[in-house]
C-alpha cells in the first residue's frame, strides 16, 4: 500500500474496554470485537507472573509494578493499530495510565465501564477463574480518576444493551 493511501483513509482504531475488575471489561470487549470484527486482546494476559503472584496473594499493584505492563500494551496497541485496529481489555485506572497507553499511538478510543462497588463485588465474589479476589477491589476504586474523554457505559444493563449502547456512541462520534 502506498504511503499516500495510508495517509488518505482515515486510520483505524484500538479501543481500550476499561474500568475496576470485576466490572465486565473481558465479557464486553468480545462483544465489542465481534460487532467490530476486530481482534479482542486481555489485558491482563500481558502481566508478569510477578505482578499476577503480587495481585494472587491480596497485595495491590503499585504504580512501579504497573510500569513495564503499560510499556508492553502501549506497543502492542502501536502494533494492532497498524495491522487493523483491535478492542483491548484494560484497567486502566489512573490518567497517567491511560497517558502510557496511548505514548506510541493516539488512534485510541476509551470506553470506561462504570458500576458501584456493592454490585461489582457481588460479579467477583461469583467469578472462580480469575486471580483478582474480591479484597482488592476497595484499592482498585481507590486508584481509579474516572476518565473525561471516554464512552462512560452504565454496567446495570445486560452485556448486549451495553455494547448497543457503545456501538451507538462511537457510530455518534463517527468512529467506525
Amino acid at each position: 500500500m502506498s504511503p499516500f493511501f495510508r495517509e488518505a483513509r482515515k486510520p483505524y482504531m484500538v479501543y481500550v474496554v476499561m474500568g475496576v475488575s470485576g466490572c465486565g471489561k473481558t465479557t464486553i470487549g468480545r462483544l465489542l470485537a465481534e460487532r467490530l470484527h476486530l481482534p479482542f486482546f486481555e489485558g491482563d494476559d500481558y502481566h508478569s507472573s510477578t505482578n499476577v503472584a503480587k495481585m494472587r496473594s491480596s497485595r495491590p499493584l503499585t504504580d512501579f509494578d504497573r510500569h513495564a505492563w503499560l510499556e508492553t500494551l502501549a506497543q502492542k496497541i502501536d502494533e494492532w493499530q497498524n495491522t487493523g485496529g483491535a478492542v483491548l481489555a484494560c484497567s486502566a485506572l489512573k490518567g497517567r495510565y491511560r497517558k502510557t497507553l496511548i505514548s506510541y499511538n493516539k488512534h485510541v478510543r476509551f470506553v470506561y465501564l462504570k458500576g458501584d462497588k456493592r454490585r461489582i463485588g457481588e460479579r467477583m465474589a461469583k467469578r472462580t477463574d480469575h486471580y483478582m479476589p474480591v479484597t482488592l477491589l476497595d484499592s482498585q476504586f481507590q486508584t481509579l480518576e474516572e476518565p473525561a474523554d471516554a464512552i462512560v457505559a452504565s454496567i446495570d444493563q445486560t452485556p448486549q444493551a451495553i455494547c448497543d449502547f457503545i456501538i451507538t456512541e462511537l457510530s455518534a462520534g463517527g468512529d467506525r
